[in-house]
């Protein structure tokens, strides 16, 4: 028979362990980590320290994701849709692309001061997919010189196609090369992922600065 210490106990790490970030199989899936996405930017800069007060003034932008969902960046890698049959355009709305129109990632979308990554105008970028789900495709797209990712959020009329590549095997880190020809200065880099295991589709925002 349990005594009142040991049922406060149970009932104590059970509240714990309801509010831990959980990953299980279902959302184990991956992002692009150079140049870094919005997301993954946040969780590797202030992952450890989001309670820091230091981000309110070192980061903003960070920091507003942090207060409105710490669930945005725990699953950095789980910004996916399912049964998009290829209408990536149709469904989903200007202003919501950095976000791939999910309601809890909704911050993603602000323009603002986003810590950009400092890249030459021929990089190859790198995906990370934790369960090894392959790719049907990538498609790339930079923003049109003069968009300015502090004022303005990334609709379709902003955008130009730069790389489309092929299909790629199940692996855990893919590489491709991209092109910004053109474009100098602040910019967002925003990719289309279609795994190859099913119809499921991610969507992100990288913010760059192209020199």
């Amino acid at each position: 028979m349990r005594t009142p210490i040991s049922r406060a106990l149970v009932l104590l790490v059970a509240v714990v362990v309801g509010l831990l970030p959980w990953a299980g199989p279902a959302q184990a899936h991956g992002t692009i980590i150079n140049p870094s996405t919005r997301a993954y930017q946040c969780w590797k800069t202030w992952g450890s320290q989001h309670m820091n007060p230091a981000m309110q003034t070192q980061d903003p932008m960070c920091y507003r994701a942090f207060q409105a969902n710490p669930d945005t960046m725990w699953n950095w890698m789980s910004a996916l849709r399912d049964g998009l049959a290829g209408q990536y355009q149709q469904r989903t709305p200007d202003g919501q692309l950095c976000a791939n129109a999910l309601s809890r990632n909704s911050t993603l979308n602000q323009p603002g001061a986003w810590k950009a990554t400092n890249v030459s105008r021929n990089i190859t970028v790198q995906m990370y997919d934790q369960a090894s789900h392959g790719a049907d495709f990538f498609r790339v797209y930079v923003t049109k010189q003069g968009f300015n990712p502090a004022t303005q959020s990334v609709g379709w009329g902003n955008l130009d196609l730069v790389a489309t590549t092929g299909r790629y095997a199940p692996a855990q880190n893919i590489s491709f090369n991209v092109s910004f020809p053109g474009r100098t200065g602040a910019h967002v880099m925003f990719v289309i992922w279609k795994a190859s295991h099913m119809d499921q589709t991610y969507m992100w925002c990288s913010d760059i600065n192209v020199s």
